[in-house]
């Protein structure tokens, strides 16, 4: 084939169409003799002169075209709705085409309209596209989000995502659903999450969400969840075993001393019923969290742990370690809690594979296991650091304030640095 001789501009429209464009781009649009576009852009363009061809909705053939019309020896203009590199066609043609055979001149993008038409900045928001993720993906990121920014799909529309939010407990969100944005019949619908699950739009919308401060704090006095150092009684336990859980005071400086980024592969060793877990998928928004459990009565609750706070990205994984850890990928943040009879080969297992940079924590209940823990750590690292938790809690009895003491607690934490 011959090399290709013209570029192609990648033009950015919106719904108003030529009469929103800026006068250097109605000179491009003008001056193109082929006009290549899915139906919608090119109906915003349908009062420009030169031939229109409308891209097939398969992206090898959509390539193909493209390609041919650089090839052509005429002035090929692709039109695309909004910002042809947010979440446009563009940067899928750059990667298989090559980045010098286009120009690309943008429009003001849906989402960055969406959010000026209901006052809200979208520097600090999550956006995503609800036709290219799961919604159970979506949802989980929702949930340590203030401010969301949803391109919907038919897959997805705005009923089954409210639907979604509202049985994982999210109800503390306003929503604005934006259609037709910068036509003359544009609309702007704002509802809660209940009234949204029962509305349909046009698929022409970009979908906000903003948490209500008034409404989270709703939630939080009625059982609403904290990022991590939940009550103890959020989570399901096996009854007999109860006593073994991690407390939630306990899992809180647990969680604090891994230090967990968003994007974090975690293991939980000895997970119980994956408090720490679940709590750890919580900031490892973007990561891998793995609950390694051997008692089948404990494992068969993770999962419905992990529903019941919306996080998708825990994996429970049967077995004992540390032969369970052997498939798994290598950590960033280790939690270590019921060592037994086999903490030693633990520790030194979990220790190997942590990754740079990376924490290790133990949770261990009697003296003994302490002095154990301590001594093995000490040979894989000389900085060991050691907590005596003990915590008493308040009780209301009457009039008068009571505190009930917690078993004691001690943890173990250490780093690794690079050798």
């Amino acid at each position: 084939m011959a090399e290709s001789s013209s570029k192609v501009v990648i033009l950015g429209v919106g719904d108003d169409g030529l009469s929103g464009l800026t006068e250097s781009a109605r000179v491009i649009v003008a001056g193109a003799d082929l006009i290549l576009g899915a139906p919608a852009a090119l109906k915003a363009v349908e009062e420009a002169g030169g031939r229109k061809v409308a891209l097939s909705s398969d992206m090898g053939r959509a390539v193909d075209q493209v390609r041919e019309a650089m090839d052509s020896a005429g002035r090929p203009v692709l039109v695309s709705t909004g910002d042809p590199l947010f979440y446009g066609i563009a940067r899928y043609l750059c990667d298989r085409l090559g980045e010098d055979r286009f120009e690309i001149v943008p429009h003001v993008s849906s989402m960055q309209l969406a959010f000026a038409r209901v006052k809200e900045s979208w520097d600090d928001a999550y956006l995503a596209d609800l036709g290219s993720r799961p919604v159970e993906a979506i949802v989980s990121r929702i949930r340590n989000a203030e401010k969301v920014g949803l391109f919907s799909s038919d897959r997805c529309p705005p009923r089954r995502l409210a639907r979604a939010m509202l049985d994982r407990g999210l109800d503390d969100f306003r929503a604005f659903v934006c259609e037709h944005l910068g036509s003359p019949d544009e609309r702007v619908t704002q509802a809660g999450l209940a009234e949204l699950a029962e509305m349909d739009f046009d698929p022409l919308h970009v979908l906000i969400l903003v948490r209500d401060p008034d409404l989270a704090l709703r939630a939080d006095r009625h059982g609403g969840r904290l990022r991590f150092g939940n009550p103890d009684e959020l989570f399901s336990q096996n009854q007999p075993r109860r006593s073994l859980v991690t407390t939630a005071e306990v899992r809180a400086i647990a969680l604090a001393q891994l230090n967990i980024r968003a994007d974090s592969v975690v293991w939980d060793v000895g997970a119980g019923s994956g408090s720490v877990a679940i709590e750890a998928a919580q900031l490892a928004t973007q990561g891998q969290v793995f609950a390694v459990e051997p008692r089948a009565d404990d494992l068969a609750l993770i999962p419905a742990n992990a529903e019941r706070f919306g996080v998708e990205h825990v994996r429970a994984v049967a077995g004992r370690a540390p032969e369970a850890l052997a498939d798994l990928p290598d950590p960033d943040a280790v939690f270590v809690g019921g060592t037994g009879r086999h903490v030693g080969s633990i520790l030194r297992a979990a220790h190997a594979r942590l990754r740079t940079g990376g924490r290790l924590v133990v949770n261990v209940a009697s003296v003994e296991a302490l002095v154990e823990a301590h001594r093995l750590l000490k040979e894989l690292t000389r900085d060991v650091q050691v907590w005596d938790v003990h915590v008493s809690r308040g009780v209301e009895q009457l009039d008068r304030l009571r505190f009930h003491s917690s078993s004691p607690s001690y943890l173990l934490a250490v780093g690794k640095a690079a050798e």
